[in-house]
């Protein structure tokens, strides 16, 4: 029996307008520290996939926290004293490096190091996608509760068409993670559709 075959993007296919946002799947995530993320390399295969399919089409984030915690302002700066080990006076340099797999394919692909949760809080990517002239976003990466999230929205603020790949994002919090997917496709479905890698791969020209 043929297999089914993936439903179609509710809002039609995607063009070189598109952009594959992955967020953060960096070695600290996905290795046993503090911060680990049991399901990163669980998911790491489907992001791999969608990053192969459009390479020069694929921006990948790294979190870079400050150099010590004394450097960070307002809450961040409490935040570091509590994650001190995070701070890159004591981290080692490996730590921060995508993994193998997605840091193979740069280039062509882009590396964004962003300070915050959000990507879009580093001016220089949503300058870059402008002059691009992207208007289509899809997320995949961790964690779906907390830097895709932020993500997520500041994409939508900022009139993108934003697609999540629901089998290609990760987090600490299954509950988390599957209350965001509801969220994202049930009270923002006007302007987040969520896809499985393979609709959007089939929808991808």
């Amino acid at each position: 029996m043929p297999a089914a075959k993936a439903l179609p993007l509710p809002r039609g296919p995607l063009t070189e307008t598109a952009v594959h946002l992955c967020i953060d799947v960096q070695r600290m995530f996905a290795e046993q520290t503090a911060w680990h993320v049991p399901w990163m390399k669980r998911v790491l295969p489907v992001i791999v996939r969608l990053a192969r399919a459009f390479p020069a089409r694929t921006v990948f984030t790294r979190f870079i926290p400050p150099m010590r915690a004394a450097d960070a302002e307002g809450m961040w700066r409490q935040y570091y004293q509590r994650w001190g080990e995070f701070t890159r006076e004591r981290l080692p340099p490996h730590f921060l490096a995508l993994l193998p797999e997605l840091a193979e394919l740069v280039p062509p692909a882009q590396v964004v190091d962003k300070h915050f949760y959000s990507p879009f809080a580093e001016p220089q990517l949503h300058q870059s996608l402008q002059d691009r002239k992207i208007n289509s976003i899809v997320i995949t990466g961790g964690e779906t509760d907390v830097c895709v999230l932020a993500a997520v929205l500041d994409a939508v603020d900022l009139g993108y068409r934003v697609i999540v790949a629901s089998d290609a994002l990760c987090s600490v919090s299954d509950e988390a993670h599957d209350n965001l997917l509801q969220l994202f496709s049930g009270r923002f479905q006007q302007q987040i559709e969520v896809a499985s890698s393979e609709t959007i791969l089939e929808a991808w020209r």
